[in-house]
């Protein structure tokens, strides 16, 4: 430990773990984004609440920038540690603290893994309903602070939803107990939902209390091939005015051609240009005449060229996995990720305008879409070339950002549907917030950190 702040740390702390050897600060010092070569001072693993506390004392007094870290599995590089900054993580912080059966709220530190959550909901007879295919690896804490979705948000919305209560600790390393689990809280501002998506700047989630619900009902998954771009919404509106959906996922060929060579199994004999997966409650008799009386419309409209629907979990599994398999499959190229979201009842439009803007910007690119068209939630991956230096590459999309940036605005759109802003969108948050918006967020955050030790540079500089 030659720098002497993290000494002095220590001798303040002398409970709290510290890492130093470089390939520690590799691995902790950056997100799935790679874009920064990570340099923090050191990573912090507290083991408890207090231990964050005496911490962000230290930091404050000392001045020392920190970067909340938790899974890390976030795509704009809001837990990038690239500039002498101590990483705080939140990994050992990652037990349940208690269930209420009477209030359904299941209270667990931040650290802890959302797969885990889900087991522990399923224990108790119940299900906490955010899922997406980074379950085993991401953290509450990181999905609170990015308001995360996923797969299900068309039935039941994003992880702000499911939030019944947060403990807070400020820069100056007071803990804020928000809202305490409560129901009906009219006493004030609710500052739990200004933690939420707020990306670290405002403070270090240590603890949250989330609501269950009623165990998912019995589902089916149906797989379908589309021939055309245009009648991706009409499918959509379809299948949500005949089925209980659940979810509603769409990607294109092309997504399927980098699934299936990372090892999923092809659902066809033919290629179509673009596919669905939708998730749907189906219960009995009645709701198997209700699934093929939907398949059959959308096939007599001409919307669908071929299906599949799962009988049992092993196939609905697969088909599934052609889906969440998608981010995992395209790594290797090191794409370039956009993650948008409009209105539903604008996203043909959208649509129709980003197809043409990328289809003229990006000739020399291949472009992988897919999303969550359900609640207008759209990913853009512009895959990089071999050849093209990754400076050179970055570059030129940011480049064609700036124009889908301007597109979202005048739909009214964002340009961080659940990905937060970070590193990597800060130069495009005028694109969704106003100018006065962004001068309330800048008070806020002197407000509770008045040293500007949280993360800084994510959101806003």
């Amino acid at each position: 430990m030659s720098d002497p702040r993290i000494s002095a740390l220590q001798a303040e702390v002398p409970s709290l773990r510290l890492l130093t050897d470089p390939a520690d600060l590799a691995h902790y010092g950056v997100d799935w984004t790679r874009r920064w070569t990570p340099a923090p001072m050191a990573v912090a693993l507290p083991a408890t609440i207090e231990e964050v506390q005496a911490t962000m004392r230290w930091a404050n007094a000392a001045g020392v920038a920190v970067v909340p870290s938790g899974g890390r599995t976030g795509l704009s590089g809001g837990a990038v540690a690239a500039n002498g900054e101590l990483v705080l993580s939140l990994q050992r912080m990652n037990r349940v603290v208690g269930f209420e059966p009477a209030d359904r709220l299941l209270t667990v530190e931040a650290g802890i893994a959302l797969e885990a959550v889900q087991e522990e909901a399923r224990s108790h007879g119940l299900q906490y309903p955010v899922d997406f295919a980074s379950r085993g690896s991401c953290s509450i804490g990181g999905n609170i602070a990015t308001n995360a979705g996923g797969i299900r948000v068309v039935r039941y919305g994003n992880t702000r939803e499911w939030v019944a209560g947060i403990r807070l600790v400020t820069a100056t390393g007071e803990l804020l107990d928000l809202n305490r689990g409560l129901v009906k809280n009219s006493s004030g501002y609710d500052l739990r939902h200004l933690a939420v998506a707020s990306e670290g700047t405002l403070g270090i989630i240590v603890e949250a209390t989330l609501r269950l619900t009623d165990p998912p009902p019995d589902t089916r998954v149906m797989l379908l091939a589309l021939p055309s771009f245009e009648v991706l919404m009409e499918v959509f509106q379809a299948l949500r005015a005949r089925l209980p959906l659940e979810a509603f996922e769409f990607f294109t060929d092309r997504a399927l051609h980098h699934v299936v060579a990372h090892g999923a199994q092809a659902p066809f004999d033919a290629a179509y240009p673009y596919y669905v997966v939708a998730e749907f409650a189906c219960e009995g008799e009645a709701g198997e005449v209700q699934v093929l009386s939907a398949f059959e419309y959308c096939m007599e409209q001409g919307w669908v060229e071929d299906g599949v629907i799962s009988h049992g979990d092993t196939q609905a599994a697969a088909l599934w996995r052609l889906r969440e398999g998608i981010t995992e499959s395209l790594a290797p190229h090191l794409p370039y990720k956009n993650d948008v979201s409009v209105r539903v009842s604008a996203m043909p439009g959208f649509l129709a305008r980003t197809q043409a803007l990328l289809a003229s910007e990006y000739p020399q690119f291949e472009v992988v879409w897919f999303g969550h068209i359900g609640d207008g939630n759209l990913h853009i991956n512009v895959l990089k070339p071999a050849d093209m230096a990754n400076a050179d590459f970055v570059v030129e999309c940011e480049r064609v950002t700036r124009l889908l940036a301007e597109t979202l605005a005048e739909y009214g759109g964002s340009i961080s549907a659940e990905h937060g802003i970070g590193l990597v969108k800060k130069a495009y948050l005028g694109s969704t917030r106003s100018a006065a918006e962004i001068a309330v967020m800048r008070g806020i955050r002197r407000a509770l950190d008045p040293a500007g030790i949280l993360n800084p540079g994510k959101l806003f500089d």
